[in-house]
């Protein structure tokens, strides 16, 4: 049987969990298949890439998941509506974009929702704070995205009062501050007006604590970091690979 050779794209990525995730399920699980890292310094080498190592299936992470689409035949409806991929396959000589990260992020934050938990705070505006707002959408759960500046469409840190804070009890970090080695920054926010009704997600995994939710526990808060979500979109993933 012909091995199938999948990997991840992105920028900066040698930390990166899906490598060491699929190289364990591949053996554990004795698949005849390979997983590469491609540190890609500009999307222009995508092309070669894809065709040089005959891959079957693709992850996507910072800082493409946008800019990726022009360089696909076409998206699932999610990736569509979302404007974001994370996940690329090859069918019928066709490249297909899907986005995942919506499925991980859902399956994991919802076991941590109560009924307070009516209004969020993104942090961030990538790719993948797309697919976290278009899940609290289908949540029923209002949200806000915070940048740096502020626009029509966000706040910024420097807007984040004590009643902005208080009235969003749901916080979830799509930045990579607190991402190893540089585990000392975070999300510029007034920490000390979070409570015991706060749930605190950081889509960060490395560390399993970053300094978000570290400040968040001395809170009170409850906290998450992205480990689960990332384990349930590879699955994911690779469901979609195999279909």
């Amino acid at each position: 049987m012909q091995k199938s050779n999948f990997g991840l794209i992105g920028k900066n990525i040698e930390y990166s969990f899906s490598r060491a995730y699929f190289k364990h399920k591949f053996e554990t699980e004795n698949i005849n298949a390979s997983y590469k890292n491609f540190d890609l310094k500009d999307l222009s080498e995508f092309p070669a890439v894809f065709k040089k190592n005959h891959l079957k299936g693709l992850n996507v992470t910072i800082p493409y998941k946008e800019e990726i689409i022009p360089y696909l035949d076409a998206l699932s409806p999610e990736a569509k509506t979302i404007g974001a991929v994370n996940t690329i396959t090859l069918k019928n000589n066709k490249l297909i974009g899907h986005n995942t990260d919506a499925f991980g992020f859902k399956n994991s934050l919802t076991p941590l929702l109560e009924k307070h938990h009516e209004k969020a705070l993104i942090l961030g505006t990538g790719g993948a704070s797309k697919a976290i707002a278009y899940v609290l959408k289908t949540l029923g759960i209002a949200y806000t995205f915070v940048s740096r500046k502020n626009t029509s469409t966000n706040l910024s840190y420097t807007e984040l009062s004590p009643l902005i804070i208080q009235a969003h009890n749901l916080i979830i970090n799509c930045t990579p501050l607190g991402t190893f080695p540089n585990i000392e920054t975070s999300p510029n926010i007034p920490y000390q007006h979070l409570n015991s009704q706060h749930l605190l997600y950081d889509l960060v995994y490395n560390p399993p604590l970053t300094t978000f939710l570290k400040q968040g526990k001395k809170q009170g808060c409850k906290t998450i970091n992205g480990l689960k979500m990332l384990e349930l979109q590879a699955e994911k993933a690779w469901k979609i690979w195999n279909s």
